[in-house]
């Protein structure tokens, strides 16, 4: 991970927290699935838009990674 000093210079950060963020990707990815697939069988649509809203946004974040860092 990388911090911004007053100065402008970037700082390495040790022990860097990158793998468990990518873990919490991936866990947001498999809850948002099982969760609108219960909801889409239980025809529960606030818990379906809450799980599209999950994993749009995990996407969007692994993307954001993937590309940009």
């Amino acid at each position: 991970m990388r911090y911004r000093l007053k100065d402008g210079a970037m700082v390495e950060a040790y022990g860097s927290t990158e793998p468990w963020l990518w873990l919490t990707v991936v866990l947001s990815l498999v809850i948002g699935g099982v969760l609108g697939w219960l909801a889409w069988r239980g025809k529960q649509r606030w818990l379906l838009i809450w799980s599209v809203g999950l994993v749009v946004s995990s996407l969007i974040y692994a993307g954001y990674e993937w590309f940009y860092t």
